[in-house]
């Protein structure tokens, strides 16, 4: 439902008709303003209308709106009658239009990012984009459905387990009003779409087999069933829902890292937020596979999906294409004592709306949230109580924390989670980068028993150039040293369960007006629009993929005043050549797979590296 909306800004009453604009959905009024460096970007309430008729639907016993991204607080009415309000902007939430709906209709939905004291997020280094701009849907279901209304889900829950050779794959489902004498069918399917075991009885729970289980396994192998259920009364099905799956185990070795399906899989990859280029956050499906495309490039096996829940598309691809996940809420920065309700709902909804996808293994309960310190006794508390909720509502998986660099690990904060990682910036935010290594390895030392890894490292690069690179300057090739020194610190330690690139992409946040910023976080290897790859890109891509490539550094650094310049070349290949002209300089090799050239700088110089085949 899209389509043919009118769009007003700045109205916090549905009865004012002024400055309206038709617009389709997914929509966002900070596209332009949330990332011009002026931190003025508008935060008010919008108004969304939609006219539609009841008998342009199906005829059915049930009507539900479902709203699948309105940030960050909304209120829903229809004709002019107040149904629903929800905080929090980045997860499924629906409204049962029932009682309300007639054959001529308006829908009315206001929403809001404006600051307030309640609803996370409100402090944090990315703009807070207001707008609906994921789908809305209209929902027609019989009397007899799947649960539409529990914290956003489908009301089916798959949980394998993993019995030698077998699975055995308990289905859960939760329906409304069934009646005496229906039954349920259950069926899981496999990647052709036969079924491969099936049953159909009273009882909403049910027990499958799947022989000689097919395992989910990265990006080796990131096979997928299909879960069917459907309410059977007599020959006709009343509801169906269906959900992929993934068998698989997983654990996290304090000394050996991640362990997929029994095997050391070291997590090594990058931090994505949703936004892009004059979009903001309502991106389209090509938007997501492109994003999905560039990290399947360069390598990586896992995302942290931050700071917030992802659209519902993402979370697919990242089953089907065998990234292994964290998923957090927008718990960050700083501790609101009016804010856990919105925590534990958040939380809820992230974890319920998520359950089935194979990718996720670790819940995120917040992100730098002790930048006023780690003793609140309130912030503790909310956490105790999110980690023991998450416990509860999923057995499956474990939690995490990804830590602000400054908080004591000794703290009774950083213990509470399953495992730990932190936020670093050494060598960009003071420091060198030279300490990530000991850092790492004296925290190791202390608390052999907790898993640790490193949630966020990076700094900025614009089309910014420099013969001698130092911090702070912004320069592409100090952001390519950078990363060449901590992947050599880094990657090597396999006690580190995972670790995480800020982020892939760069990406809007308002408030940054300093140096270059200009409203955005350049800490990507891609740049805000996807259309160039950082040199620091292909740093990765020469240690993370398989599929070979010679990439030449400093593409972009054309003009050079040196006698001799330094040249570096990335490739997964053990060997390089490098020509300036037709004169070869020699080849190289490098078992970091970073090849550094000394290059006589006289006129024009053409340049072209040589690898492999």
């Amino acid at each position: 439902y899209n389509k043919d909306w009118v769009f007003s800004k700045n109205k916090s009453d549905i009865n004012i008709q002024k400055d309206e604009k038709n617009i389709n959905l997914r929509h966002t009024w900070n596209a332009i303003d949330g990332k011009d460096d002026s931190n003025d970007y508008f935060r008010g309430t919008c108004l969304y209308k939609k006219q539609f008729k009841l008998s342009d639907l199906p005829q059915t016993d049930k009507y539900y709106l479902e709203i699948n991204g309105a940030n960050s607080s909304a209120d829903i009415y229809l004709n002019g009658k107040h149904l629903a309000h929800h905080d929090g902007g980045y997860s499924i939430w629906r409204v049962d239009l029932t009682d309300t709906i007639a054959e001529e209709n308006e829908l009315c939905v206001l929403v809001d990012n404006a600051e307030n004291d309640h609803v996370y997020p409100q402090f944090a280094d990315f703009t807070f984009y207001g707008g609906l701009y994921r789908n809305v849907n209209i929902i027609c279901v019989n009397k007899t459905h799947f649960d539409l209304e529990y914290f956003g889900g489908t009301g089916l829950v798959v949980t394998p387990e993993i019995k030698e050779q077998n699975a055995t794959v308990k289905i859960e489902t939760f329906v409304k009003d069934l009646e005496s004498g229906d039954e349920i069918r259950y069926r899981i399917l496999d990647d052709k779409g036969s079924v491969i075991s099936e049953k159909q009885v009273a009882e909403t729970t049910c027990e499958l087999e799947i022989k000689n289980v097919h395992l989910w396994n990265g990006t080796i192998d990131p096979y997928l069933y299909t879960a069917e259920v459907a309410v059977i009364r007599g020959e006709n099905e009343e509801d169906s829902v269906s959900t992929k799956f993934g068998c698989r185990t997983f654990k996290i070795d304090p000394e050996n890292g991640f362990i997929l399906n029994g095997k050391e899989y070291p997590l090594r990859g990058v931090s994505r937020h949703q936004d892009r280029w004059q979009i903001g956050n309502a991106l389209l499906p090509e938007h997501h596979k492109e994003d999905m495309d560039l990290i399947c490039e360069v390598g990586a096996n896992t995302i942290r999906l931050a700071h917030y829940q992802h659209d519902q598309y993402f979370y697919d691809l990242c089953d089907e294409r065998g990234m292994v996940i964290w998923a957090e809420i927008p718990y960050i920065s700083k501790h609101m004592e009016g804010g856990r309700e919105n925590t534990i709902s958040q939380m809820k909804e992230l974890v319920v709306q998520n359950y089935n996808h194979p990718s996720i293994c670790v819940w995120g309960l917040s992100n730098e949230i002790t930048m006023d310190g780690a003793d609140d006794p309130d912030l503790l508390e909310n956490h105790h109580i999110l980690n023991d909720m998450v416990h509860e509502m999923d057995k499956t998986r474990l939690t995490t924390i990804a830590c602000v660099s400054p908080c004591d690990p000794s703290s009774e904060y950083v213990h509470i989670s399953d495992v730990v990682a932190y936020n670093h910036y050494f060598g960009w935010y003071g420091g060198d980068v030279s300490e990530y290594a000991p850092w790492f390895d004296n925290f190791h030392k202390k608390y052999p028993n907790k898993a640790i890894g490193c949630s966020e490292y990076g700094c900025e690069a614009l089309n910014w150039h420099n013969s001698h690179p130092d911090s702070g300057d912004y320069s592409e090739e100090y952001q390519a040293y950078y990363h060449e020194e901590t992947i050599k610190q880094l990657f090597p330690r396999k006690y580190m369960w995972a670790t995480y690139v800020w982020n892939m992409f760069d990406f809007g946040a308002d408030a940054r007006a300093e140096g270059g910023e200009n409203g955005q976080n350049h800490k990507g290897l891609v740049t805000f629009d996807r259309k160039y790859k950082k040199d620091s890109f292909y740093a990765y891509k020469a240690w993370l993929s398989k599929d070979p490539f010679v990439h030449i550094c400093g593409k972009r650094y054309v003009d050079r005043v040196e006698d001799v310049t330094k040249v570096t070349v990335y490739s997964n290949l053990p060997e390089v050549e490098l020509f300036a002209g037709d004169v070869s300089l020699g080849k190289k090799t490098a078992e970091d797979h970073f090849f550094h050239f000394e290059v006589p700088n006289k006129g024009e110089t053409t340049l072209v590296a040589v690898a492999g085949d």
